[in-house]
């Protein structure tokens, strides 16, 4: 069913939710948010509407899938001036006090500005790092503001702080 940015049918008055809406992916967290947007809206209140590019996928399996935004190549067909850093977990200490060093963390950004377009994990607890990911980008952060914030150690999200600062050339753990 198509709806629009309040996730109102054509049917004025009439929401659609979840794995009904065309469009956006079948994932409880974001038909969660649909819920909230559609009956905020109702309510008469001032909302946010919802950016597929912000909604975080999270792959349950072994190892573990996190990403949001965009792909490399989504982000090049979109017109940007793309770049791109990717770090392997076989340089963070947490990986290796876990014992799975399979995986990297991929940073798609926009070089002109230094905005994260993108951020894709495979490896240990990515579904969790996915937090951060989805934190920067819902808030149009830049590569360097995240380069720069101090990550706790050791810890597999700091290994974000790694990929983060590849984009830049600037990586101290290889």
């Amino acid at each position: 069913m198509h709806v629009n940015e309040y996730m109102e049918t054509a049917e004025p008055g009439l929401y659609a939710v979840g794995d009904i809406v065309a469009g956006l992916p079948q994932l409880a967290h974001a038909a969660m948010m649909e819920g909230i947007v559609a009956v905020t809206h109702i309510a008469g209140k001032p909302t946010q509407t919802i950016l597929k590019t912000r909604i975080p996928n999270a792959t349950y399996c072994e190892p573990q899938i996190g990403s949001i935004g965009l792909t490399e190549k989504q982000a090049r067909d979109a017109g940007h001036n793309v770049k791109t850093g990717k770090f392997p977990f076989v340089g963070n200490s947490k990986a290796t006090i876990l014992g799975n060093h399979g995986g990297f963390i991929k940073v798609v950004s926009d070089d002109t500005y230094g905005e994260v377009l993108g951020i894709h994990i495979i490896g240990p607890y990515a579904t969790e790092i996915l937090s951060e990911a989805t934190t920067v980008l819902q808030l149009e952060g830049t590569v360097d503001d995240m380069m720069h914030m101090i990550h706790a150690h050791p810890t597999v999200w700091e290994g974000l702080g790694d990929a983060f600062a590849s984009v830049r050339g600037l990586q101290i753990n290889v």
